[in-house]
């Protein structure tokens, strides 16, 4: 008999909305990555050191089962919708800012281009 294992109901709400703002399924979150962590100015000593960190993070809980979070992965979550969310809170208007500001939010694996 297989057991299923409870959440949170919190943990539950915080899987759902993690992944609503995450929008960029988890291979084109790793491809995005890679490519902003090889630009001429981001090679360093420890090139995984050079990928966004909470971009690192993200990639790492999108590749969990909800029933294998850990606290961390908890407070990942948290932080990406809290950081999502303050960004697009903040939208520049059009122009050179509006790269910058999509590519923040890629970072972090949500695409505004993505229709919800």
């Amino acid at each position: 008999m297989v057991r299923e294992q409870r959440l949170e109901p919190e943990v539950e709400v915080l899987w759902d909305d993690f992944h609503a703002q995450v929008n960029v399924p988890s291979e084109q979150l790793r491809q995005w990555l890679l490519t902003r962590g090889s630009g001429e100015e981001s090679f360093g000593p420890d090139p995984d050191l050079d990928l966004p960190g909470l971009g690192r993070r993200i990639l790492r809980v999108l590749s969990k089962r909800k029933v294998d979070l850990t606290p961390e992965d908890i407070r990942v979550m948290r932080d990406a919708i809290d950081e999502i969310q303050s960004l697009l809170d903040e939208k520049p208007p059009r122009g050179n800012a509006d790269d910058e500001w999509r590519h923040a939010l890629l970072d972090l694996g949500h695409d505004v281009l993505v229709e919800r």
